[in-house]
């Protein structure tokens, strides 16, 4: 399938160059570059520079030179052309968010997802957002619901001191609670908070935009759901295989002693070939 070329988060480009690239191509579609030295580099510059004369608000062209790793979803790139820097500031569903490419994961393509995420929140809810990264659904869902608390959870250091500082530039202070911590110790044995030795907290809504990991991280959502906690899982699959997803949930609801009722299964963008991002959303009985 024929994708576009590049992300545009702000002021930042960030292109995937094809295998065999030249400066002339009008299209270039996203694949993995598997031999970065056949591609010229003065036509990557070229094409970066024509990029930014045909699009002005991009200052700054960046190379993918490597694919998404581990938990901290840390991407690698390399510059290419225009200003010196990997910070971004990016607008969004009436939001800001400042945050760097290399050491923090932010997807534009998510924009509408976590639109449509903070129009099932109902008012005075409490949600709580796993593997929260800078903050983006959270401070999304502060702006355009009417929550009550917002309970970010990101074990990234550096992506939760730009958490804190997107919560100062969008003014959810009041709403929006940044915490640094790995979901599995967040809650301990006791039922306890890791800071503060606080009772874990129960919440109506649950979101778990996790990236893609063995482990699916259902035993410690289910700690902090009640009944009637409404849970948004996010899991991959090849298409045609979102029934075995459904199947983990059940399994992992069994094991919680949690009776479970799915109410949605929605395929929520391709990441690959015939590969898909599918999100479960189901209740807690």
């Amino acid at each position: 399938m024929k994708q576009k070329s590049f992300d545009v988060l702000g002021n930042i480009a960030i292109v995937n160059f094809p295998r065999n690239f030249k400066s002339g191509h009008r299209s270039v579609y996203t694949q993995e570059v598997q031999d970065p030295k056949v591609l010229s580099a003065g036509a990557k510059i070229k094409f970066a520079e024509k990029l930014m004369r045909e699009q002005k608000q991009i200052k700054t062209v960046l190379e993918k030179s490597g694919k998404i790793k581990g938990r901290l979803r840390k991407l690698t790139t390399k510059y290419i052309a225009g200003e010196k820097t990997k910070e971004v500031l990016y607008k969004e569903n009436n939001c800001v968010f400042r945050f760097n490419i290399d050491t923090t994961y932010f997807s534009p393509r998510l924009s509408n997802e976590r639109k449509e995420l903070a129009g099932k929140i109902k008012k005075g809810e409490n949600v709580l957002v796993m593997f929260s990264g800078v903050a983006p659904l959270p401070i999304v869902i502060a702006r355009n619901s009417g929550a009550q608390k917002i309970v970010s959870v990101e074990i990234n250091r550096e992506a939760s001191k730009y958490a804190k500082l997107n919560v100062e530039l969008n003014k959810v202070k009041d709403r929006v609670e940044i915490v640094q911590a790995d979901v599995k110790k967040f809650c301990n044995k006791k039922g306890r908070l890791s800071e503060g030795n606080r009772r874990c907290p129960r919440f109506e809504v649950i979101l778990m935009p996790r990236p893609q990991l063995k482990d699916t991280f259902l035993k410690q959502a289910f700690k902090f759901s009640k009944k009637g906690t409404r849970i948004y899982y996010y899991d991959f699959c090849r298409i045609g295989e979102e029934t075995l997803i459904v199947e983990k949930i059940k399994g992992e609801a069994k094991k919680a002693k949690k009776k479970i009722k799915i109410l949605k299964i929605k395929k929520a963008g391709e990441i690959a070939p015939y590969k898909i991002r599918v999100r479960v959303d189901f209740v807690v009985g």
